[in-house]
């Protein structure tokens, strides 16, 4: 349908797309609200009772590196954890000042950025800590650890059953101070699976050699979100929570045992409307044709910004708090919607990809988690598949 008159159409007249308009001329954005992460870090740490790292690794799982650390530290969090030391340094320079450990392994040449920036270091085995030892040394400063035990997940870290040497090099180091002693959980998302209870179990007997030695015991963390939300055994002295600190529970295994609320929105507008005819098959390799008249429109969002190409003929998205669903294949830079013989939409109409559209009593919403089962993959993949492409917009702050 042709373009409407914003300005004259004052029902539908949003001053926050004016502002947005201004901002970043391009239609599609992620939305964050920050009032959603307040909420969700206050209510773990009330479900754990015991301090949070909030994981902002991937650029805060899509939502945006910088401003969700910022954010997080305004509002309390104990520390930050981050996979790369590119990521700490961000964060560092952005003003950051809370601690912060770099979970992934690292890398030899790296490890004098880590100290000169005061970041906490993962030591997954002795010659990961002689490398600290030794840039530690070189700088004249100390350089703060958390050791990686293997409980089960076969990634990094000292094998569990092998661990006790690795200790007690760490608590006798004269250049590492051992702040941390961490692992992984590699089950935790489903509560059925036994596997966690085995990894705790594995995990306390390393931590109770620090007591064997005489040598203080150093913080304990174990649990990811899954481990947040199903095994209170695991939450020890700090809880890690990633996805869930956004809103998102991490598996369709996973129970809503705390009461969360979804951060992120993704939206987009109608940039095109057109009648198609009966047979005349839509986008790239001719794979869906309506079988009458209808009315598609097209959406400027595509794979090239990490929205998934396995949503094609199987996704759904919300115009005007209606379902409609994606016919044909997604395209790197834009997609097809079927709104039907009758559907109504304007150009300049928001679309919901992921989010909630329409007023409290009537809203729809197309969740992450639905997002995920119709591409076959998991939340995770989604949110931080959502590239730089797409700008970002935060409010609730």
């Amino acid at each position: 349908m042709p373009r409407r008159d914003a300005i004259s159409d004052t029902a539908d007249f949003d001053p926050s797309r004016r502002r947005h308009a201004e901002a970043s001329e391009r239609p599609t954005r992620i939305r964050v609200d920050l009032g959603a992460l307040t909420h969700n870090l206050h209510a773990l740490r009330r479900h754990c009772g015991v301090p949070v790292m909030g994981i902002v690794k991937a650029n805060a799982y899509g939502h945006g590196l910088v401003p969700v650390g910022l954010h997080l530290q305004a509002q309390g969090v104990e520390q930050l954890g981050v996979a790369f030391v590119e990521e700490g340094i961000a964060l560092r320079q952005a003003g950051v000042h809370v601690p912060i450990l770099v979970m992934g392994g690292i890398f030899g040449p790296q490890v004098a950025r880590f100290i000169v920036h005061d970041l906490e270091i993962t030591v997954s085995s002795l010659d990961k800590l002689r490398q600290v030892e030794a840039a530690a040394e070189a700088l004249g400063r100390k350089a703060t650890v958390h050791l990686k035990i293997d409980t089960g997940m076969e990634r990094i870290g000292v094998h569990s059953y092998s661990a006790g040497p690795f200790v007690e090099a760490a608590a006798a180091s004269t250049w590492c101070v051992v702040k941390g002693v961490y692992s992984h959980l590699a089950c935790a998302d489903d509560p059925a699976l036994p596997m966690t209870a085995l990894q705790l179990e594995r995990f306390l007997e390393v931590c109770a050699h620090f007591e064997r030695i005489g040598a203080p015991m150093p913080l304990r963390h174990l649990a990811n979100s899954g481990g947040v939300l199903h095994f209170p055994d695991t939450h020890l002295d700090m809880v890690r929570p990633g996805i869930a600190l956004y809103g998102v529970l991490p598996d369709p295994a996973s129970r809503p045992t705390v009461a969360l609320k979804p951060a992120l929105s993704l939206v987009s507008q109608v940039v095109y409307f057109k009648v198609v005819m009966a047979g005349h098959p839509v986008s790239y390799g001719a794979t869906w044709a309506p079988a009458h008249d209808t009315r598609v429109v097209t959406i400027p969002i595509g794979y090239g910004d990490g929205y998934p190409r396995a949503l094609s003929s199987r996704g759904e998205v919300l115009i005007r708090g209606q379902r409609h669903p994606i016919v044909g294949r997604i395209c790197m830079d834009q997609f097809m919607v079927d709104i039907g013989a009758d559907g109504t939409a304007y150009n300049e109409d928001d679309v919901v990809l992921i989010g909630r559209q329409g007023d409290a009593a009537i809203a729809g919403e197309i969740s992450c988690e639905a997002v995920a089962q119709a591409a076959g993959t998991i939340p995770y993949e989604i949110l931080t598949g959502l590239n730089e492409r797409i700008p970002r917009e935060y409010c609730g702050a």
